[in-house]
């Protein structure tokens, strides 16, 4: 890492790292986005391509980083048959296109599926983290160890600020979600449970099969072979059982999660978990007679991933921290993405998420194509970032969100760039969502894969 994204990484350790006022970290931000194109232009085929497309060799300002961010959708832009069709050599070619390290020392022979290529990746030292890939492919993210450990530290440190709670190893941690078994997410509970849990306590894991690359792939290759009307017998009652057993699992696990809770419900608590789950559980809770009285007062949550397309009342965050007994302010949320290392922490007094100083938050217009004003209040754009702390792959990246982001001081007293709690994804507002430069992108990938 070059000098000036060092120093932008060492606000991370400084009580006002989510309150750093814009200003103070302009210029050092361009000259660290700078650095990171001259250190990484020539190993990420990627960003090369793309440099040399736009004809930008140096970075001087905001604006000139635009033309070098990658869509979101370029962590998928690998063909499907490379997973189907089980063609590991073509889909780690194609994994090296968006890797800052070679990846050619992987040792292919014999994989039986995705999660084992994913396996021997990490024991080559190239963890890859993957979306869940529910609605369609996964994405293939990959990573160093350095971009774990710090995501991992990361977490920890935006939990602290968002909730006034420092880590002091005092509490029972549960994780109450079905989330994808990969490095990444395993290291941040991991890491939670380090800083906030008893250690003499176990790290609770809500009681279902983990869900992997590999289960979601054969899932859409079946739902493929069905429509095409390719799909074996045997293969449907095969999957309609796993179906069921999951289904049953996933039952089961709201009873066993109310149980432990149940025993360790007079000491403090460190629950984790996504909207849905962490509403079913609280609802069970209440069916056996529990409420908010009989839990501690110090309890704390942590919640990610919205609301995944559950159909929730419209009390369910009140419902949740009622019968938890969680003070509004002990409710950490954020907003983050996979394909980021950092996320934007969410304050109490002004509602709104704010933005550490090593990740740059880029006002995009909705082809992505061009920089909004960043000097003129509250704007509507697409969000585009760049995580200055990733190692393994580039930082910039254009999201499918849209959002309202303000470069001025927020209700809290913060000065950091945040943003309006009213976040959508274009998908959902139009149905689709086509980002300008994701075709060619595409096309340069598959070409070089």
């Amino acid at each position: 890492m070059g000098e000036a994204v060092n120093r932008l990484m060492e606000y991370q350790s400084r009580d006002d790292c989510y309150t750093v006022p814009f200003a103070e970290v302009r210029d050092l931000q361009i000259a660290a986005m700078n650095e990171q194109l001259q250190e990484r232009i020539d190993k990420i085929r990627l960003v090369g391509f793309r440099a040399e497309e736009s004809g930008v060799s140096e970075i001087r300002d905001y604006s000139d980083v635009v033309p070098l961010l990658l869509p979101h959708t370029a962590y998928k832009s690998y063909p499907e048959s490379f997973l189907i069709d089980e063609k590991w050599d073509k889909l780690t070619k194609w994994l090296g296109t968006v890797s800052a390290y070679p990846v050619g020392d992987t040792d292919l022979e014999g994989i039986g599926d995705v999660d084992e290529w994913i396996e021997r990746l990490e024991q080559a030292g190239h963890p890859v983290s993957c979306s869940s890939g529910t609605t369609g492919k996964s994405a293939m993210l990959i990573a160093s160890d350095a971009d774990l450990e710090w995501t991992a530290w990361d977490s920890v440190v935006a939990c602290a600020w968002g909730t006034g709670i420092k880590p002091a190893q005092d509490r029972h941690v549960f994780s109450m979600a079905p989330v994808a078994a990969v490095p990444r997410n395993l290291r941040i509970m991991e890491k939670l449970h380090e800083a906030f849990g008893k250690p003499d306590s176990e790290l609770f894991r809500y009681p279902v099969p983990p869900i992997t690359v590999g289960s979601i792939t054969r899932m859409i290759a079946l739902r493929k072979a069905i429509a095409e009307g390719t799909a074996k017998p045997r293969e449907i009652a095969e999957y309609e059982q796993t179906g069921a057993a999951r289904e049953k699992a996933l039952d089961d696990a709201i009873g066993i999660t109310v149980d432990a809770l149940i025993k360790v419900r007079g000491e403090k608590l460190f629950l984790t978990g996504l909207w849905g789950n962490l509403y079913k559980v609280a609802v069970a809770m209440r069916e056996r007679g529990y409420s908010g009285k009989d839990f501690h007062p110090e309890n704390m949550m942590y919640v990610g991933g919205g609301l995944k397309r559950e159909q929730l009342p419209p009390d369910y965050r009140e419902f949740v921290r009622e019968t938890f007994n969680i003070e509004e302010g002990r409710n950490f949320q954020l907003y983050g993405m996979q394909e980021l290392g950092s996320v934007q922490v969410r304050c109490n007094k002004g509602g709104r998420y704010h933005t550490p100083p090593w990740l740059v938050c880029l006002p995009l217009n909705k082809d992505a194509d061009a920089l909004l004003p960043m000097d003129q209040g509250e704007v509507q754009c697409r969000a585009g970032f760049f995580d200055l702390s990733l190692d393994g792959r580039w930082g910039g990246v254009i999201s499918g969100d849209r959002m309202e982001i303000d470069f001025g001081p927020c209700e809290c007293g913060a000065q950091t760039p945040s943003v309006r709690d009213n976040i959508v994804r274009y998908a959902d507002l139009e149905g689709d969502d086509k980002i300008g430069c994701a075709g060619t992108i595409d096309a340069y990938v598959r070409g070089m894969s």
